[in-house]
């Protein structure tokens, strides 16, 4: 008995809270501009989700407007507008789930099978870059290339073709606002796959290639179930994010191809809230968009946990 008590391992003490904060403050302190930013901008405005159950006036400010309750929730379930912007809301982000979110798994697994260090870091560096054009410097691109007196249709044109001007065409506008994301985004959002890939151990190619398993086999059933925690992490991110397709992107864009296209749930909010003044009514789109989106989070969050996966956090 007092053998196999020996052979135990102890338990590490803990620390107390003034030591350990003594021995981390540099760290602390180095956090303390990036939580004082957080507190700013993204917990500071949760103050003003009170106006959504108010008639704001800003002559009067917040604590001295009239209190409407629910009055504006009705007012925006019975507005046309609103459901045709959240039905376009939720359209665009299933096309850009389906065609953008496998593109930079697909990237990773390029990138990640050159060989030569210098050639994938060219490659990366190209890939990246977009990711800094502003939206405005994007749309530019685009309409330089698909626009009315774009290349495309300079194209057609010099071969007897009718013209086709894709950046004001409302039917597909969904596929060129997809296209513009990849474009833009692809590149930077290979970075956490490629962190990923890094992590799987060299060992179990070797014995898969010693099984006889190609490169395609090697993929399947090495790489790819070394991806799924990374993979699923960010689909319950982007399942909770689904309702941001985007804002400067869809706001330029609106004048070309209409609202009846254009419209989503941030565009809503602007155009007929702060646009026009009501600014009640925009917190009240505003703040139902963020329910929704916690409810959609925390749903696929409990769907990675009944497939074995961790999500956001572990059980």
């Amino acid at each position: 008995m007092s053998t196999a008590r020996s052979g135990r391992r102890a338990a590490p003490a803990r620390l107390n809270w003034r030591i350990r904060l003594r021995r981390d403050r540099s760290l602390l302190l180095m956090t303390v501009p990036a939580v004082v930013l957080l507190l700013v901008f993204n917990y500071a405005p949760l103050f003003g989700l009170m106006t959504a159950f108010q008639d704001y006036d800003p002559l009067v400010g917040v604590w001295h407007s009239d209190w409407v309750g629910l009055d504006q929730f009705r007012q925006l379930f019975g507005d046309p507008l609103f459901w045709e912007s959240m039905k376009n809301t939720l359209y665009l982000s299933f096309v850009q789930l389906i065609l953008f979110f496998p593109v930079p798994i697909a990237l990773a697994l390029l990138l990640n099978s050159v060989l030569s260090e210098r050639t994938r870091n060219v490659i990366q560096s190209v890939l990246y870059l977009p990711h800094f054009f502003s939206w405005v410097l994007a749309i530019t691109v685009f309409q330089q290339m698909l626009g009315g007196a774009g290349v495309l249709n300079q194209l057609l044109r010099t071969h007897g073709a009718g013209t086709w001007d894709v950046m004001t065409d409302p039917h597909t506008f969904a596929l060129l606002v997809t296209s513009q994301a990849v474009w833009k985004e692809a590149g930077w959002g290979i970075i956490v796959f490629l962190a990923a890939l890094s992590a799987i151990n060299n060992e179990l190619y070797e014995a898969a290639a010693a099984d006889g398993a190609g490169r395609l086999r090697r993929m399947w059933h090495v790489t790819l179930p070394g991806l799924r925690g990374v993979i699923v992490l960010l689909l319950v991110l982007r399942l909770g994010n689904a309702l941001s397709v985007g804002f400067e992107q869809f706001l330029i864009q609106r004048v070309a191809v209409g609202h009846d296209a254009s419209d989503v749930l941030d565009t809503f909010s602007f155009y007929y809230g702060i646009a026009t003044g009501n600014y009640s009514y925009g917190a009240a789109a505003g703040l139902f968009k963020s329910v929704v989106s916690l409810l959609l989070i925390w749903g696929a969050n409990r769907l990675a946990h009944a497939f074995g996966e961790d999500g956001l956090y572990r059980r």
